[in-house]
């Protein structure tokens, strides 16, 4: 993932940010051989940066990567209780990563992990609101009245909130199959919201988060983001960066 170059000089602790810049401006920087320039990024998992002909030292590489989480794993990464933990699903994967949020431990679908603190607290903070869409199994006795309940503002834990979106995809006797999007993401939303509507839900999936897709991933394996979901999680190009 690429940064702004003064940005990872500081990060390596070669100097202070406005230093960098000072020495961007100077000439004494380069990238793969070429000046560099103010406002310039570079990936320091890819590109050699030197600073008076010196290398950068090298971070570790930021992954970014995404999981079919399947039933009966936790994301909690210690488990007082020794159940299964979406970590042991990572198979050749050498780095460290952890969840970027939570799905419960009967929920499935989409779950994102990283070793990058500063994008997994962007794409966490409140204010960021970043869309996630569940499929969701429900029963009940009467659907369309529970789904207008769904998409008026309710208190879940003390916290107003309101669905961005629920429709039924399929209706079927005694229950249906709901699309609900979020903003919040608060522990179990969706399964308490539809517990004031009236409806039992049965089975829960996220398919979708931001401008990621669980797509045709089959449950249990892994993935990389590619370089425009990452971009579309910090809302990047939204006038957010």
């Amino acid at each position: 993932m690429t940064e702004r170059i003064q940005k990872l000089i500081s990060a390596a602790g070669l100097m202070s940010r406005r230093a960098a810049e000072e020495a961007i401006a100077a000439g004494r920087v380069e990238v793969n051989g070429e000046k560099a320039g103010l406002g310039d990024r570079a990936d320091p998992a890819a590109d050699r940066i030197t600073v008076d002909g010196k290398e950068l030292p090298r971070t570790e590489e930021k992954l970014y990567l995404m999981l079919n989480k399947p039933r009966g794993y936790v994301t909690t990464l210690h488990d007082e209780k020794g159940r299964r933990n979406v970590t042991e699903l990572m198979t050749g994967l050498d780095a460290r990563v952890y969840p970027v949020g939570r799905l419960d431990m009967y929920s499935e679908g989409l779950l994102l992990l990283t070793n990058d603190g500063d994008f997994a607290n962007r794409v966490m903070h409140p204010s960021h609101e970043v869309t996630k869409t569940y499929r969701t199994w429900v029963t009940g006795a009467d659907i369309e009245k529970a789904v207008k309940v769904l998409r008026r503002p309710m208190e879940i834990d003390g916290t107003a909130v309101r669905a961005q979106g629920v429709d039924i995809e399929q209706s079927f006797p005694g229950g249906a199959l709901l699309n609900v999007r979020i903003g919040e993401g608060r522990n179990r939303q969706v399964r308490k919201m539809c517990e004031q509507a009236g409806l039992k839900v049965t089975r829960l999936q996220r398919v979708a988060e931001g401008g990621v897709e669980l797509g045709s991933l089959k449950s249990g394996c892994w993935r990389r983001l590619t370089g425009d979901e990452i971009k579309s999680l910090l809302g990047e190009g939204k006038g957010t960066t």
